[in-house]
């Protein structure tokens, strides 16, 4: 089965813990702390791989997590880095973000994307020696990996896309084109996946075809199949529209290049503009010789190449035409990540409440900062109010009207408050 879109959930490696230690070597004297910082967490790659051609890999797993760094130990001995992971995907793939909807990257190029940046390891306790703190009994926590749910999009690079109504010979012009071989038969939808063939022209010369299947009316608005499929045109740089002139499936062909040419206006009117070249296919069955003229008048200024993709009558000229007219186009698109978010300073949050006589602090970075805390030693809870007092809880908690021997309660942790 073809699947061209996913949502997975990744995460990368928290940090490492730091680690409280002391040299006690016999003949050392006055060693002082050698706690090793912790290790970084593994980061989440994804990288495009050409011999990937969907998505399938991602049905049935929709969470991947990357190895958490190793702690510290004593001797300043670092913890290791956690391992990373690499996700592959086919090239091509969009990457957007499934929160906010803005487009991370495309995986155009052979250039690995991270994706999630592990946590950093906490430091060791050496790091917070000083000249009156000489044996410090505390350490850092490590830092959470980042976390994102993503989207995976295949939009197929290709430099000319056959589009057309079902059964309009756009799978028998890929065989006879390439050596690509889908599966061609006389009823509606026979090609359910889109394919892709390198058409050879000359020794330096050759284009990637894809055949874009299930266009029908309505595609747009998720008729039939082509509402699939309608993304993997719009790389595509050039258009060979392809039209059943002999009328096998009842109907009249400047009505279907019509219906095509709306169902591209209304997926993206940018598309409507593009590049074609109308190909009027099935010359072998066409039993009317006024349907061809009658569609090159209804096509104009568009050319119209007429041919018969089953006898291969008309398919070389076609194919000229097509190395020359990219020649003068631009090259496949690659979509542009959309830009980060404005970078807004850092603010520490903290929210004081009383409830029943008992002032609670709450506050993402004090959960994080009393784990680290060392409640049996004094320097350590010396240390821990000094970063109170810097972040302005003291402050707060004066404005707000905090009495002498008020109880305050963080996270767990009570004491008096004492000026």
């Amino acid at each position: 089965m073809f699947i061209d879109t996913a949502t997975i959930t990744v995460r990368a490696g928290n940090g490492g813990n730091g680690s409280v230690s002391f040299r006690r070597e016999k003949y050392v004297p006055a060693g002082g702390p050698d706690g090793g910082d912790g290790g970084r967490g593994g980061h989440v790659y994804l990288q495009a791989d050409d011999q990937l051609s969907n998505l399938a890999d991602f049905r049935f797993r929709a969470k991947y997590a990357a190895q958490n760094g190793g702690g510290g130990g004593g001797k300043n001995c670092a913890g290791r880095n956690g391992e990373d992971i690499t996700l592959r995907v086919p090239v091509g793939t969009l990457v957007t973000d499934a929160e906010t909807g803005r487009l991370l990257a495309d995986l155009s190029g052979g250039e690995p994307f991270l994706l999630c940046k592990g946590g950093r390891g906490g430091w060791g306790n050496k790091h917070f020696a000083n000249a009156v703190r000489q044996a410090p009994q505390f350490a850092k926590s490590g830092l959470a990996g980042e976390e994102r749910r993503v989207k995976l999009e295949i939009k197929l690079l290709a430099d000319v896309g056959l589009i057309g109504f079902p059964n309009a010979g756009k799978s028998t012009l890929l065989s006879v084109i390439s050596a690509a071989r889908p599966k061609i038969a006389d009823y509606p939808f026979t090609t359910l996946s889109p394919h892709l063939g390198m058409v050879f022209v000359d020794e330096n010369e050759s284009f990637l075809c894809a055949d874009i299947p299930g266009l029908i009316e309505g595609a747009a608005e998720g008729a039939g199949l082509g509402h699939e499929f309608l993304r993997h045109v719009e790389r595509c740089r050039l258009f060979l529209h392809v039209i059943d002139t002999a009328g096998t499936a009842g109907r009249d062909p400047c009505a279907d290049y019509d219906a095509i040419c709306a169902e591209l206006q209304a997926h993206n009117p940018e598309l409507a503009e593009r590049e074609q070249l109308v190909v009027a296919n099935k010359l072998d069955a066409v039993s009317d010789g006024t349907v061809v003229d009658r569609l090159r008048r209804h096509v104009a200024p568009r050319e119209l190449f007429v041919i018969s993709a089953a006898t291969t009558e008309g398919v070389r000229e076609l194919i000229r035409r097509c190395v020359q007219k990219l020649a003068g186009l631009p090259p496949i698109r690659v979509f542009a990540p959309d830009p980060e978010p404005e970078l807004v300073e850092a603010v520490i949050e903290t929210n004081i409440q009383k409830k029943d006589d008992v002032w609670v602090v709450t506050g993402d970075w004090l959960e994080r900062m009393i784990r680290d805390v060392n409640f049996d030693d004094a320097e350590s809870i010396a240390y821990f109010e000094s970063r109170l007092q810097a972040n302005g809880v003291y402050g707060e908690l004066e404005r707000l009207g905090v009495a002498e021997r008020d109880t305050v309660e963080l996270y767990g942790l009570t004491f008096e408050y004492v000026r």
